[in-house]
């Protein structure tokens, strides 16, 4: 066979490009027990923390269990469920945010516990249209803890894909 340099080049560029899609990984998709490690309880509130009357927030004192995280999920491609309270937010949408686990926490209401609050990151803005809509966040998940103004937060994520949740009937 005689191979030209633009097929040589053609073929080595398919061929470099190949295991990123043919082999890409399938996400695990995880609940938000699975943030808490097995055996672990919910963390319950255990003093009344701080309080900033002023912009309406409150961060809660936690027992012991709110700051154990799940190290089986640290580096894991994962798939899960949530709501965004955004972060940063530009005219594109969003491309930081906290990732909860019913609608509102963090907000007027106290925040889940650490270990129920992930930080999360994305190239590709997430509409601020959809702000409202429950979402499935795929993407590479880290226990790292880290402290905001409105709650301390155990997990982040970044994020290669995003997508609207779909509730499913049983019946």
């Amino acid at each position: 066979m005689n191979w030209s340099r633009r097929s040589v080049i053609c073929a080595a560029t398919a061929s470099a490009a190949l295991p990123r899609t043919a082999f890409a990984a399938n996400p695990r998709e995880i609940t938000w027990d699975d943030l808490i490690p097995s055996g672990v309880p919910y963390s319950q509130i255990i003093g009344e923390g701080v309080v900033d009357e002023a912009n309406d927030t409150w961060r809660p004192q936690f027992d012991e269990h709110a700051t154990k995280m799940n190290e089986a999920l640290n580096g894991a491609y994962i798939k899960m469920p949530g709501y965004i309270i955004p972060w940063d937010v530009t005219s594109a949408g969003v491309t930081s945010f906290i990732l909860v686990p019913y609608v509102g926490a963090c907000i007027h209401v106290p925040p889940p516990p650490p270990n129920q609050l992930v930080f999360v990151t994305t190239e590709n803005p997430w509409p601020n249209d959809m702000l409202w809509e429950p979402v499935w966040v795929i993407g590479h998940m880290k226990s790292e803890f880290q402290t905001t103004e409105i709650a301390e937060i155990g997990y982040s994520l970044t994020a290669d894909k995003m997508e609207v949740f779909e509730w499913e009937e049983n019946g």
